[in-house]
Parts: C-alpha cells; structure tokens; sequence
C-alpha cells in the first residue's frame, strides 16, 4: 500500500472578509475568481484542491504567474492558513496544531528552497546550512559536521569556508539545498528553485535534485512555471490555472490525454521521444500469432528506442510484458505516436 506523506483535500484559500460566501457562491453556482472579485471583493487563490504525494515521489506543481501554485504548496506547512479544507503532514492534520507543534513539524519534518536563497552574507558556507541546527540548540560539533556531509551530497565539499559572494549562482542554489536536508526532512517544497539561473545550470542542477531525492528518499513538491522542466524532473505534475488544479498526471499523460486546451497549448512544444511508451501506443495482437523473429520490445520502450529497433526491421515490433506478447506496433502506429495520434 502507497504511503502518502502529504495529502489535501478540498483545500480553498479566498483573500478577503467574505471568503465563506465567495466559497459557497463558487462551491455550488460555480463562481468564477473574477466574478468574486466584483461580487464580493475577493481573490480566490486557491479553489476545492485535492491530491496527495507518495513517500520519495516529485510532485510538480507548474501552471503560469498568479496560477496558485506557490499559494497552494504554503498551505503545506501552514505559512498560509487555508479558508477550508483539509491538510496533513505526516497522518497529522495541520491545521489542528498550536503553534509549538507547528515550529517542530517545520524544524524537523520539512524543508524549503526558495527562488532567492537569501544567504546570510557575513556567513560562511558551513554556517549557512548549520543555521537551521542551531536555532535548534544542536551542539556545535555537531552541526558542523553534518552541515560538512550535507555539503558532500550536494558536491560542494572544499567550500565550506567560502562566503556566499564568492559561489556562482547554482552552486549558492546549492547551499540552498544543503540548508534544506540539514534537519534531514522528510518533505521538501521547492519553490522555483532553478529559474534564476542559466539553461546548462538548471539542467545539472535538475539532475543533481532529481539524483539527490531519489538516493535520499525524500517527498517533494516542486513548485516551477516550466513545463520542460516538470517533466524533467516530477514522477506527476499538476497544471494550475487561476487557483485550479486542471489536471494531474504523469509526464507521459499529462502530454498524451491533455485534460483541456490549456493544457493541450502548454504540451505542443513538448518532444515526445523520450515521454511515450511502447505500451501507450500499441494495438492489440487481436489473436494474430506474431512471427518468431519477429523483434521484441518492453513495453516501457519510449519512442526514441523504438525508432532506433524499427530502422533496422522490416517487420512490426512486438511489445511485450512479463515475457509475454501483449501488442504490436506497426511502422504507421509508429509514426502517429511520434506525431500526436492524428490521423
């Protein structure tokens, strides 16, 4: 059974005195955020939002500026307290917490990377990331020297000493990312991390996190206007829209089965060569015993792999499952999967 680390349901956040009416106006009429803006006053930021990340699962969050995703993911560890709904962290509910547990759920039990680092200037490396340890009270000996591990994971071991202004951009980023594991979280939120810094930086720094979490086990929800970079990185994305969530899905669905044509307009740039798989685009053997030399392919093979065995093969490829022939793909299925299923 999946393990589920954070999970919301029915979240909505409404700035303004009159959030309980713009909340049953949109809940039952289906309001609109600027129809509640004339009607009431208000701003819906986020509307009846629902979902929940797995132990050691990317949880992308992307949609564009004023979508609300920052302001969802704040409900996490309650920087922003909810208008309704339901938050917990850990099987523990949120929003139930005097403000004692809640210091602890944050000191212990989460992590969080902004954009800006804000790096304390007049502070080295190593006290950087040891702060959170020491507002903790940890024995300086120790904090130390887990500030100098967490700084090894993130290869920035020979730095310790350095003041921030002497870092380039990623690796300041970096520090970031180590101040974050120091108190070794369970759950990280990432809020556009990565989108201050050059393309060839990003791209490292997402595959150092992406490492990183997965080596750790760490949950995270990773808040980015990037669609390119969601599906670099996340195991699921939601695509936000004025406080909605649209649509919630793995990479692969998210660019195969758009929920809508907000969504459809961010994935038409995306290559699908590396996103679709084998089992996506197959049909069935529909009782047709295929040939014995037929070429075999997992049906996890993306679109790239499949090209590169079906250049090589006159004849169709046969997807497989558990050593089993479960579908064919045809040079024609082929072509349609690389070119988005028209006909």
């Amino acid at each position: 059974m999946t393990e589920h680390v954070v999970e919301l349901s029915g979240v909505w956040k409404v700035f303004g005195d009159k959030a309980k009416d713009t909340i049953r106006d949109a809940a039952s009429s289906g309001l609109s955020k600027a129809a509640a803006l004339e009607k009431y006053g208000t701003v819906i930021g986020v509307r009846d939002a629902s979902f929940s990340v797995a132990r050691g699962e990317i949880f992308c969050i992307m949609g564009l500026s004023g979508s609300g995703k920052s302001t969802l993911v704040r409900h996490v560890n309650r920087l922003i307290e909810p208008s309704a709904g339901s938050i917990k962290v850990l099987g523990e509910d949120v929003s139930a917490m005097n403000p004692k547990q809640l210091r602890q759920m944050r000191a212990t039990h989460i992590g969080m990377v902004f954009q800006h680092m804000a790096l304390m200037p007049h502070r080295s490396v190593r006290e950087n990331v040891a702060y959170p340890l020491e507002i903790r009270k940890i024995p300086k000996s120790k904090r130390w020297a887990i500030s100098d591990h967490t700084l090894g994971l993130v290869d920035l071991t020979g730095y310790e000493d350095r003041l921030p202004k002497e870092l380039s951009g990623g690796m300041q980023q970096r520090v970031g990312i180590a101040r974050a594991l120091a108190s070794d979280p369970e759950i990280l939120l990432m809020d556009e991390p990565f989108s201050a810094l050059d393309p060839l930086i990003r791209l490292q720094l997402q595959d150092q996190f992406k490492t990183l979490v997965r080596d750790l086990n760490k949950s995270t929800l990773f808040i980015t206007h990037d669609l390119d970079e969601a599906i670099r990185i996340g195991h699921r994305i939601a695509i936000m829209k004025d406080g909605v969530i649209v649509q919630i899905g793995t990479p692969e669905q998210i660019v195969t089965q758009p929920a809508d044509d907000y969504v459809r307009e961010f994935v038409q740039g995306i290559s699908r060569l590396k996103l679709v798989k084998a089992h996506t685009i197959m049909e069935p053997l529909n009782g047709t015993t295929p040939a014995a030399d037929a070429r075999r392919v997992s049906g996890d093979s993306d679109l790239d792999a499949l090209i590169d065995v079906s250049v090589n093969s006159d004849q169709p490829l046969i997807v497989q499952s558990d050593g089993q022939d479960v579908g064919i793909i045809t040079k024609t299925t082929l072509l349609r999967g690389i070119q988005g299923g028209k006909g």
